[in-house]
């Protein structure tokens, strides 16, 4: 019997919160979940995750909190990250920086190693060092523990995550894209047991731009004019992608998109 595994899609504001909040213990029952992670650099307010959220995310059931460029947005979670042994930033980032990028996890008589990596292209706040040289070091490290290895890619280009997807398949368990907020078609098994997908989607409103309010970000680009985004409450859904790994092997079984509706009652409270 495989180990399962959900990955939650970058949840967006307190709406995706929300979501997790809502939908996760029916989810673990459901699938019968053994290990759930979830990118969460856009839980608070959209841009970045601040410490409240993080500890938040992980009473509510999460694993592991997965990040990218904007881990360091909200002030707090640099004092809070060496302290969250569940929240990971991307591990290619300067060495000295807060927290860390990889661990591995006990479950049952199992260990999962979990790697948060982040791609170049696309990205001009941050310089980091080459992923393409890190992970495959990384990987060979953490097999000497665990056959089970998930990545979370989180880069911009699908050019980048393709190539990174063929050059670790049969290195690792599975390889997550993350950061466009939008689930894609293309998850698949790779000939060589690795399971991928460009993009792992968003948790939060469908009815918005990346979770955030339209009609602000409408004007933003009209006017070029800095405003505070919002979050929006429109359509809710929870997406993401359901792993099932061979807890020997390390290789995955299948790859499964979720996508579920998250409506909520008026009245209903929110307060997340």
């Amino acid at each position: 019997m495989g180990i399962k595994v959900l990955f939650i899609g970058e949840i967006v504001g307190k709406s995706g919160v929300f979501c997790v909040k809502k939908l996760l213990p029916k989810l673990k029952e459901e699938y019968a979940l053994d290990f759930v992670i979830a990118a969460s650099e856009g839980a608070t307010g959209g841009f970045g995750i601040g410490k409240t959220h993080s500890i938040y995310l992980r009473k509510l059931g999460i694993d592991v909190l997965t990040s990218g460029e904007k881990i360091f947005f909200k002030k707090d979670i640099v004092e809070h990250l060496p302290k969250a042994p569940w929240h990971l930033r991307p591990i290619n980032f300067p060495y000295n920086c807060p927290g860390r990028g990889w661990r591995i996890y006990t479950v049952g008589d199992k260990k999962i190693a979990v790697i948060n990596i982040m791609g170049n292209s696309g990205f001009q706040r941050t310089h980091l060092n080459n992923p393409f040289l890190i992970l495959p070091e990384l990987a060979a490290k953490a097999k000497g523990e665990t056959p089970i290895i998930i990545v979370d890619f989180h880069a911009s280009t699908t050019a980048e995550k393709k190539t990174m997807f063929y050059m670790m398949d049969g290195k690792v368990s599975a390889v997550i894209g993350t950061h466009t907020r939008s689930l894609t078609a293309d998850s698949k098994v790779l000939p060589g047991g690795t399971a991928v997908i460009t993009d792992s989607g968003r948790t939060g409103s469908l009815n918005s731009v990346g979770g955030l309010e339209p009609e602000i970000e409408i004007k933003k680009y009209m006017t070029q004019l800095p405003e505070r985004s919002k979050e929006c409450w429109e359509n809710l859904e929870l997406q993401g992608v359901i792993l099932d790994i061979d807890p020997d092997s390390g290789k995955a079984l299948s790859i499964e998109t979720i996508r579920r509706s998250c409506p909520f009652e008026q009245g209903e409270n929110t307060d997340v």
